[in-house]
């Protein structure tokens, strides 16, 4: 029986078959024949005029090519023709305190409806530039680096050679954003940066890993390292250069999870089985600890009309794991398993103590549109926070998980190694 913990319910939605391969194409989309009126997708709301909603809202406060307003601090760098991309500040069509707009941390509580009119209200500024050009002279350059190693916001004038134009953005690792265009110039007010962030931008004797996880053990947050990283902020001088915005993401997550993994598997063992429960965006969370050596896995589960299932009948499942040593190539699943890895053993280590770790996540359809690697990091860690249940033997564990998922959990078995391991394999300790 468990001991404590934090229960969630379920609903009456059940999908019989599971399939594992890429979701096929649907010669007949629901959307011209509902047009928003009869959510034939299964959502509880329409994405497509939500977005549209909100694109018209922040465009009724953009009136011309010159913007007055503010900045979260917030700055995005781009990808699409890498090594010649384009960086530049976000900002709102207003001024005031507009921080709550890009920091991650703070947003586990916001509804899908919140965080769509939190992000749209960012509009995006343009510049191209070279990756190794962070220390050009060019004004724009320098406003987008000093914005992104801001204490706090920024009031800003931006002038763009058009009307900043575009729908909501949508990328599967990074939080969305409002319209955009090319900047002709910027000024902004005077700029308070985070001395602590401010002293490793001038040690250009550290290494980017260095000063990344001594930012981290000196309590800054990790959103705030993945904007100064994108930025070339730290680093050696000569191998200093702009990193997009995605790739920054999950370099950090990455990074400091490696880090804290050399301590984790030095700890002791836990003794028990515990699983945490998390609810958020219509994203069923379980986390299954297991008093064995460290090793972990992240599987997700897409429903049918969710973000990344939205034309196949069937769930889609899929995930990546890693042993005791690691691992050496990048997960497929993507930067969602180094955002996880990264919660846990920040768990871990508070706890002084080791476990194997397998996240379960189940999307369902009122997930409506991608959100960023954030939901995963910050729910994991929102799951962590509460109490667990705790159990015995995996078998009771894993029975109880199964009463929190509709997916059997003959079939999360089936889609885990860890899972088929600590059921299947014969161990030394088993003959005695």
């Amino acid at each position: 029986m468990p001991k404590s913990g934090n229960i969630t319910g379920r609903n009456n939605l059940k999908f019989k078959n599971i399939n594992i391969h890429t979701p096929s194409n649907r010669s007949d989309p629901p959307c011209i024949l509902c047009r928003g009126t009869k959510l034939l997708c299964g959502k509880s709301s329409c994405p497509v005029v939500a977005k549209l909603h909100y694109k018209v809202k922040t465009m009724d406060m953009i009136n011309s090519n010159l913007i007055d307003g503010s900045s979260p601090p917030s700055v995005f760098i781009g990808r699409s023709g890498y090594p010649k991309i384009n960086i530049g500040p976000m900002t709102t069509p207003f001024k005031g305190d507009s921080s709550q707009l890009d920091i991650p941390e703070l947003w586990t509580t916001k509804t899908i409806t919140e965080f769509i009119e939190m992000r749209t209200q960012l509009i995006r500024g343009k510049f191209s530039v070279d990756i190794y050009d962070v220390e050009s002279s060019n004004r724009i350059v320098e406003y987008t680096r000093e914005i992104a190693l801001a204490q706090d916001y920024i009031d800003m004038e931006t002038e763009f050679y058009k009307q900043p134009r575009g729908a909501l953005t949508l990328l599967s690792e990074v939080q969305p954003h409002g319209p955009s265009g090319y900047l002709k110039s910027l000024n902004v007010d005077n700029i308070k940066i985070d001395q602590k962030i401010e002293k490793a931008f001038y040690d250009t004797d550290l290494t980017a890993r260095e000063a990344t996880i001594g930012l981290y053990n000196n309590s800054i947050r990790v959103s705030k390292l993945q904007r100064a990283f994108s930025v070339g902020a730290f680093g050696l001088k000569n191998n200093r250069r702009f990193v997009p915005t995605r790739w920054s993401i999950t370099a950090v997550d990455s990074l400091l999870g490696e880090n804290l993994m050399k301590y984790t598997r030095t700890n002791p063992l836990i003794n028990e089985f515990r699983v945490f429960e998390r609810y958020h965006l219509d994203n069923r969370w379980i986390i299954l600890m297991m008093p064995s050596q460290w090793c972990y896995e992240l599987i997700e589960a897409w429903y049918p009309e969710t973000t990344w299932n939205p034309f196949s009948s069937e769930i889609q499942i899929f995930g990546d794991h890693e042993w005791h040593k690691g691992r050496s190539t990048y997960a497929q699943i993507g930067g969602c398993y180094y955002a996880a890895r990264l919660a846990v053993n920040e768990y871990l280590n508070n706890e002084r103590r080791q476990a194997g770790v397998v996240v379960l996540r189940e999307a369902h359809p009122g997930y409506i549109l991608p959100v960023g690697v954030w939901n995963v990091r910050e729910n994991v860690r929102a799951a962590l926070r509460t109490r667990p249940f705790t159990f015995n033997t995996l078998e009771e564990a894993l029975k109880h998980i199964s009463t929190r998922f509709d997916i059997p959990r003959k079939r999360w078995i089936l889609n885990s190694a860890i899972l088929k391991d600590k059921l299947y394999q014969k161990r030394i300790d088993d003959f005695f």
